[in-house]
This record gives structure tokens, C-alpha cells and sequence, in this order.
């Protein structure tokens, strides 16, 4: 035990470090969102989060070769073998490559607050995609409730007769993102990465930042930058993502997974949105309509279920194998 735990322990006083970090997870992740609507209208956006993660990835590398090297890798900075390096460039192009690039191609045309709905949906995803692999918990009763409710907050989105802002093909994108996404997060959960998180993110955001660029350029996307009306809201925006949303913000929500429970870290996926939909209206004057409240609602109460309730299920479990009280 450190001393500063010993000092806490004894004082009485709770370590409120890890809520500070949670608190900052839900800040920072759901303003990003309202970052990338910013920058994607001077920034093409492959360019946009490819450079954007390559920077994120070579400073956050730099400062995690302080913090020691990667397991079996020596020397200061470490050389990660060959099959470590693969499973963590594996995981950067699911996440970053098909996730964040199918977002940022998404808030082109979708408000912010409406993409950050959608994105909301991966832990729906991630437990029917879980459903083909072994291991995996099912969903449940309340899981499954949390589906149908989350797929139900989806389709009033799309259905333009409930006032929905979105196209299909603007829905398909941001859902593929968000199922990308969840692949990635299943595969990185079994995958050979080293211990050293830091060094594993900042190799995801390296492979991940190089192939947006690459697609990005390929795609012609270098001649569609407007330097000639990119403002400070744009430099701002950007500086952003890569401080705010990329270091800070994966470094605080390591940091809170090590020490809070996974169930209460995982309030970040319903969170996100709300922070999202608020900064929305509040910066970029994105109207609240009543189909986007219900959504939002729908959404929101069918990711709650779905992440608090294998422990729920567990609690009754629990309550109905209790032993009898003494007579």
C-alpha cells in the first residue's frame, strides 16, 4: 500500500481520484463529438483524425517510454514483438481506421448530438456480437430489454414519420462505425497486447492515425482543405481532440478502470451522449426536437440495462439463494 493510501486509510477520508477521472472520461469523450463537427468543416475528415491520432499516438508514446517497457521488450522504449504489434495494429484499424473514421465521415452531414446517439449503441452491439464467442456472458433478460430498447431509440432516428434527422445511408454509416468499433473492443479483450497500456494505445493510434491519412489521400481529400477559412475554432478544436480526447482522455479512463469496477466505468457509454447533445446546443446551436429526446431516452435507458444488467441479474441470484434467516 502507498503512503498517500495509508494516509487516506487512516484519516477516514476516500480517494477521490478515480471519480475525478471517471467524471473527466464523461467530459472529455462526449465533447469530442462536438470537437470533430468543428474540424470536420475546414479539415477533411480522414485527414482530420488520421493526423490527429498519429500526433495523439507519437506523444503519448514518448511520454509511456518513461513509464518502463513493454513486457519481454527491452531497452527505454521497446521493441514489441512480432505478434503483439500485429494484434495492437489490428485493434487501431478496427477502432480508429473503421470506428472513428466512419463517425468523422458521418458528422459531416449528421449534428453531433445525433452521431453521439449512434455511437451510444456499441455495447448493444458488443454483447450480440459476443453472442458467437465463447466466453462470452449473455446478455440476459434486462440485456436483451436494453437491445430492443436501444435498437427501438435507433429507428426513431431513421423513421421519418416520428421527425427523425437522419437518411438511411447516413444511419448505416454511423452504425457500421459503431459496430467496427465493437469488434475491435472484443477483439482487443482477447487479444495477445502487452501490459503496458499506454504503449498499446499509443501504438493503436499510430497504425490507426497512418491508415486514415493514407485513405485520406488516396481519396483525394488533401486538395479539400480550406486553409484559407480555417479559424481559430477549427485550431482549437483540433488541438482538442488530440490533448482532450485522445491522451488525456484514454489516460483517465485507464486510470479509473484499474481502481473502479468495470460496470461503473462503462456509465461513460450513456453519458457521452448527454454531454454530447448539450454541447451541441449550448456551442454549435443544434436544435432538441422531440423525436431526438426520445431517441435519446430509448437509447440511453436500453445502454443502462444493458451494462448494469448482468449485475442486477447477479444481485437477484444472489437474493433468492440467500440462506433462511435463523428461526
Amino acid at each position: 500500500m502507498t503512503v498517500s493510501g495509508t494516509r487516506a486509510r487512516l484519516t477516514g477520508s476516500p480517494d477521490l481520484r478515480p471519480w475525478v477521472a471517471l467524471v473527466a472520461v464523461y467530459l472529455l469523450w462526449g465533447s469530442t463529438f462536438t470537437g470533430i463537427q468543428v474540424a470536420v468543416r475546414y479539415i477533411p475528415p480522414l485527414l482530420m483524425s488520421g493526423t490527429r491520432y498519429l500526433l495523439a499516438g507519437l506523444l503519448l508514446y514518448l511520454v509511456a517510454g518513461h513509464e518502463g517497457s513493454w513486457r519481454r521488450f527491452p531497452g527505454r522504449w521497446g521493441t514489441p514483438s512480432r505478434g503483439e504489434a500485429l494484434s495492437a495494429a489490428v485493434v487501431g484499424l478496427f477502432l480508429l481506421l473503421g470506428g472513428n473514421g466512419l463517425l468523422s465521415l458521418g458528422e459531416v452531414k449528421v449534428q453531433s448530438g445525433l452521431a453521439a446517439l449512434m455511437f451510444a449503441t456499441v455495447p448493444l452491439w458488443m454483447a450480440l456480437l459476443g453472442l458467437s464467442l465463447k466466453g462470452s456472458a449473455r446478455p440476459g433478460p434486462f440485456g436483451w430489454l436494453g437491445v430492443l430498447l436501444g435498437l427501438g431509440g435507433v429507428a426513431v432516428l431513421v423513421d421519418p414519420s416520428s421527425g427523425g434527422h437522419l437518411s438511411l445511408i447516413s444511419a448505416v454509416g454511423l452504425l457500421s462505425s459503431a459496430i467496427l468499433w465493437s469488434i475491435g473492443s472484443l477483439y482487443a479483450q482477447r487479444a495477445p497486447l502487452a501490459r503496458n497500456v499506454l504503449l498499446v494505445s499509443a501504438v493503436e493510434m499510430v497504425v490507426g492515425g497512418l491508415a486514415l491519412i493514407l485513405l485520406g489521400l488516396a481519396t483525394g481529400e488533401a486538395s479539400h482543405i480550406r486553409w484559407a477559412h480555417m479559424g481559430l475554432s477549427a485550431l482549437i478544436a483540433y488541438a482538442w481532440l488530440v490533448t482532450g480526447g485522445s491522451i488525456a482522455g484514454y489516460t483517465c479512463y485507464t486510470y479509473a478502470l484499474k481502481v473502479l469496477p468495470v460496470t461503473t466505468v462503462a456509465t461513460y457509454a450513456y453519458v457521452n451522449p448527454i454531454v454530447a447533445l448539450v454541447l451541441g446546443w449550448i456551442i454549435l446551436g443544434q436544435g432538441l426536437t422531440s423525436a431526438t429526446g426520445l431517441a435519446a431516452v430509448l437509447i440511453t435507458l436500453g445502454v443502462v440495462l444493458m451494462v448494469s444488467g448482468p449485475a442486477l441479474a447477479r444481485r437477484r441470484a444472489r437474493g433468492r439463494l440467500a440462506p433462511l434467516p435463523p428461526s
